[in-house]
């Protein structure tokens, strides 16, 4: 294997690993910040405020984006173990 295949095939992964985590993390980014909004707005600063409608708003997130991740991550490991062979020998 070559540098340049490693470093491709890493890349590759890294590339998926942020695809999939991106609907939650967009999630958790938005509601964080309308609760910084309202909280800066109303002077409250309560600790859970924060924390229960993001854990929340990402579980929900995750429930609605699963069959997206589930089908990336199908496609994206079926892709891998077709293209092993040519891994192994091609590099």
């Amino acid at each position: 294997m070559t540098p340049e295949f490693v470093i491709g095939f890493a890349k590759q992964a890294i590339e998926m690993a942020l695809m999939i985590a991106l609907p939650m993390l967009g999630v958790g980014l938005t509601v964080g910040i309308t609760i910084s909004v309202l909280q800066a707005a109303t002077q409250i600063q309560e600790m859970t405020l924060t924390f229960i409608p993001k854990i929340v708003a990402i579980f929900l997130a995750l429930l609605v984006a699963f069959p997206w991740i589930m089908d990336k991550m199908v496609t994206y490991t079926r892709e891998l173990f077709l293209n092993l062979p040519n891994y192994i020998h091609g590099g």
